[in-house]
């Protein structure tokens, strides 16, 4: 009888902590929720899911449904396949990234969901010799943008395409948008290696971010992993899919 009872209030407990999760979820972390489970998502794209934890991240970089966003260099478009449903109804997606490039996602942007998805050539090319990106005359042709997206890829500049993106990111935002900045960590004043060429010394990175007029509103360590040594490349068996990464939001006054 103790027994049967015991589970029974395990399971009463299950079911209203997770009544609890969800009953807490704000409408626009519901859309996230909803765009996750869409078809057009692929089983590569699922299996990120726990790691990246959108329902979280947007929420902490303070996504609203009707938002004008900016998602700067999208790539094989994770996170667009997320925010183009979350922000069809009431929002603008815009994707900046190579006029070549972006024909790759014509299948996806076809799709009715992503009504409101829009492509935003940008002058972005790789530089193999440097092994990273490089910029031409950035100007992203709006003056107000709500949030610019910049995931995983402040890593792939030099400073002076730093630079020019993050003035870019401040000219098309209106007054107090938002300019997020995620990327895998380097242990602060580490020196640039190849090993390292895919991390970031997040204190450099608010002082050059700042130095374009930004104010560093919050960060968040959701995505801290003790377990990350900043050692090794970040697509080393090791440590892949699991880098510690730090999560900035930047507010333009």
């Amino acid at each position: 009888m103790k027994k049967t009872t015991l589970i029974l209030a395990v399971t009463s407990l299950t079911l209203f902590n997770s009544f609890t999760a969800n009953a807490d979820l704000s409408p626009m972390q519901e859309k996230v929720k909803v765009a996750m489970k869409m078809e057009h998502r692929t089983e590569v794209d699922t299996k990120r899911d726990r790691n990246r934890n959108p329902i979280k991240a947007l929420d902490f970089f303070g996504m609203k449904t009707d938002m004008k966003v900016i998602e700067f260099a999208p790539g094989n478009g994770w996170y667009t396949k997320i925010l183009g449903p979350v922000l069809n109804d009431k929002g603008e997606l815009h994707l900046a990234y190579n006029a070549e490039w972006l024909e790759d996602l014509n299948p996806l942007l076809e799709k009715k969901a992503f009504n409101n998805t829009k492509k935003l050539p940008i002058p972005l090319n790789w530089n193999s010799a440097e092994r990273r990106y490089s910029l031409g005359d950035l100007n992203f042709g709006m003056k107000d943008a709500d949030m610019v997206l910049n995931i995983r890829e402040y890593h792939n500049f030099n400073l002076e395409d730093k630079a020019k993106l993050n003035k870019a990111a401040f000219d098309a935002l209106k007054s107090g948008g938002k300019y997020i900045i995620v990327d895998h960590t380097r242990r602060h004043m580490q020196a640039e290696t190849r090993e390292m060429g895919r991390r970031e010394d997040p204190v450099k990175v608010i002082l050059e971010v700042q130095e374009a007029g930004f104010i560093l509103e919050k960060s968040s360590d959701m995505f801290f992993r003790p377990d990350d040594e900043l050692r090794y490349e970040v697509g080393r068996k090791t440590v892949r899919g699991n880098t510690d990464r730090f999560s900035f939001v930047f507010i333009k006054p």
